[in-house]
């Protein structure tokens, strides 16, 4: 959770800096969109940016306290002037905005600035985004509005322009495993979590997932089973493997564990040990390095990778993994 510009920056420094900047020089925009991919830390920073035009102990650097009266109301979604609109179903409506609109013209009984933060903004319906373009026209003083989308080009260019956006970045693998570390995460679980996905909010529900887990393990038995023969290989699917990773999803993410341990491999090859995922395989890793060839592992890599592609194209998962066993046994007899 970030509570703080600090935290912040550690993660979206850019966005830091500009927000920071604007709070410092008493130029807030009437309106922003904060656009980037889901997990960046849009929503967060939203209402980071409301605790700072609230809180009542603020410092000289616009921190907030996040221990004040208007503080812990934002935290919990109940101050007065702050409003969170999110999608009713699978759009935002017309009555949605009207409401907005209704009670914005309301004089606060707190203050004079009102904040309303728009998440999923592209969900919008037409009606409600030629609305919500009237309110945008014609701004509330001290009324700062803040759309959240993952998708800004589904937002009418009317109400995109009449907005400062601000580009939240992809985070990296590494920002992603410090967040699930300083969360509980165990840095292991941590750092493979956070290579399957770019998004923060999917890596700890990974990271906590007991199927995840015991996911680990299977494949990592499964990776054992393949340097000894075809027959173990085929006899591990039937009698544990396909037991687990009961549909495509799920096979496809045991995939995406095997092909970490490919990638491993080839890191120990070009004598890049520190980028290893399973860094606490490293010993039996090195070992299996010695007897694979890089060229075999690029060919290990590229099989695991059309099996994820036959995958999704709909090929009986069975059958995928399978003729994935007989590729990567065909390609050790040739190592």
């Amino acid at each position: 959770m970030i509570n703080t510009w600090n935290e912040l920056k550690e993660i979206q420094p850019l966005v830091c800096q500009m927000l920071s900047n604007s709070l410092a020089k008493k130029r807030v925009a009437h309106a922003y969109l904060f656009e980037g991919e889901r997990g960046t830390g849009k929503k967060e920073a939203s209402i980071l940016l409301a605790k700072s035009l609230y809180c009542e102990q603020l410092d000289e650097n616009n921190q907030p306290c996040n221990h004040c009266a208007n503080c812990r109301r934002i935290s919990s979604g109940n101050h007065p002037d702050v409003h969170l609109i999110e999608p009713d179903g699978l759009s935002i409506k017309k009555d949605q905005i009207h409401l907005l609109q209704d009670e914005f013209s309301k004089k606060s009984v707190e203050s004079e600035r009102k904040v309303y933060i728009i998440e999923a903004a592209e969900k919008m319906t037409v009606q409600a985004a030629n609305s919500l373009l009237k309110f945008l026209e014609e701004p509330l003083s001290e009324t700062t509005a803040i759309l959240i989308t993952e998708q800004s080009q589904r937002i009418l260019p009317t109400i995109v322009s009449r907005c400062q956006m601000i580009t939240f970045q992809p985070l990296s693998s590494e920002q992603i495993k410090n967040r699930l570390v300083e969360e509980g995460v165990d840095i292991q679980t941590a750092a493979i979590a956070s290579h399957l996905t770019n998004h923060f909010e999917e890596a700890r529900a990974i990271s906590f997932d007991d199927w995840f887990a015991q996911a680990q393990r299977k494949v990592l038995k499964l990776y054992e089973v393949l340097n000894q023969n075809y027959m173990k290989g085929l006899l591990y699917l039937q009698e544990e493997w396909l037991d687990h990773f009961k549909d495509k999803e799920q096979i496809d993410r045991g995939l995406d564990l095997l092909l970490l341990i490919y990638k491993d491999l080839l890191y120990i090859q070009l004598d890049q040990k520190d980028s290893m995922v399973f860094q606490n395989m490293k010993l039996e890793l090195e070992k299996s390095a010695l007897h694979h060839s890089q060229r075999m592992l690029a060919t290990y890599m590229e099989a695991i990778l059309e099996a994820k592609r036959r995958l999704m194209s709909n090929t009986n998962p069975q059958l995928v993994m399978e003729q994935l066993v007989l590729n990567l046994q065909e390609g050790s007899s040739f190592v």
